[in-house]
């Protein structure tokens, strides 16, 4: 287990009231042990957690790189072996996907064998789907950041590239696992992610367990759906990527979940939360992983702390460097 640092630290230990009720997880005294791990001690994992289930801190200046690295080197080591390489990739962490991109160019790299699966698509709140048109859409954005960005030759064919919808949701996982071709297989190769604020995979959040009536085993195994965000969602989403236009985070989400995440062979997780600007340099402001990530990786696996259930199968997370800094109360705005 991360050790918390003994001293008496003012910035946590002077916190004497409870959560506020419409969180899902308000264990105040979990949430201040695991507040006060340090940078030293983040990636000393907790009993409980599985053995081939790693933590890993990286800089600033080679974060992204080493992401599109990652991804470079399993797509081009199926493309050898004659294999599909089948990857659940999300939107956010984004800026590795213009590094791909160059690197696949570069290199002159055919990506035919690649089946492209999206985490999450947005949805109106009646479910229908979102214009994919619209920048805030993950379609447009994957699109302008990757897509596009690849010589014509060498892209991936349009009907391995896939985004969940109303029209396949029911189906998701399956097209996963036909895509892959290999009976053996329970899903993906790997899925790729980051850590949400409110501490969800892909868009599954904190209080939908509670609402779908499910223990920790049902949440392990519950298959993409429609969902509705949890109001931490929505203020991330609107701080991150719309200029704080909350109105704008559309209500609800087509999205993977414990099924998507557990079946694939392996998970890797990129927290890159640190005041990022769109063209992948990082400009300082608000580190806001900083303590989602430690919950995550050093509190209890249970369905109120999503990204908890990483650490029950093999996979890694990698911590960008200001999120793995010490974390600290300060009041800016």
């Amino acid at each position: 287990m991360g050790k918390a640092n003994a001293s008496f630290n003012p910035d946590i230990d002077l916190i004497d009231f409870q959560p506020a009720k419409f969180l899902a997880f308000r264990d105040m005294e979990v949430c201040k042990r695991v507040a006060k791990i340090t940078k030293e001690d983040l990636c000393k994992l907790p009993k409980g957690t599985h053995s081939d289930f790693k933590a890993h801190i990286r800089p600033v200046k080679d974060f992204h790189f080493q992401l599109a690295l990652d991804m470079l080197v399993r797509i081009k080591k199926a493309l050898e072996e004659g294999k599909q390489f089948v990857g659940v990739f999300p939107t956010g962490p984004i800026f590795q996907y213009q590094l791909l991109a160059d690197m696949v160019n570069a290199l002159g790299i055919p990506l035919h064998h690649v089946h492209f699966f999206s985490m999450d698509e947005y949805a109106d709140e009646d479910g229908r789907d979102i214009n994919p048109e619209w920048p805030g859409s993950f379609h447009y954005t994957i699109n302008m950041h990757f897509i596009s960005r690849l010589d014509p030759k060498l892209r991936i064919p349009a009907n391995q590239i896939h985004f969940p919808s109303s029209k396949n949701i029911d189906r998701y996982d399956d097209m996963i696992l036909e895509a892959r071709k290999d009976p053996s297989a329970k899903g993906a190769h790997i899925v790729y992610g980051g850590t949400g604020l409110s501490g969800h995979y892909s868009f599954w959040d904190p209080h939908l367990a509670k609402t779908y009536g499910m223990d920790t085993e049902a949440w392990m195994k519950a298959t993409p759906r429609l969902v509705d965000f949890h109001p931490i969602s929505t203020i991330q989403m609107a701080v991150t990527d719309m200029q704080g236009a909350w109105p704008f985070v559309p209500p609800k989400s087509y999205t993977t979940s414990g099924s998507t995440m557990l079946n694939a062979d392996y998970r890797a997780w990129w927290n890159d939360g640190a005041g990022l600007t769109a063209d992948g340099q990082y400009a300082g402001g608000i580190v806001w992983q900083k303590f989602i990530t430690r919950l995550s990786l050093h509190g209890p696996i249970v369905p109120e702390i999503p990204c908890s259930l990483l650490r029950t199968a093999p996979g890694e997370v990698n911590i960008i460097e200001p999120v793995a800094e010490d974390l600290k109360i300060e009041l800016t705005a």
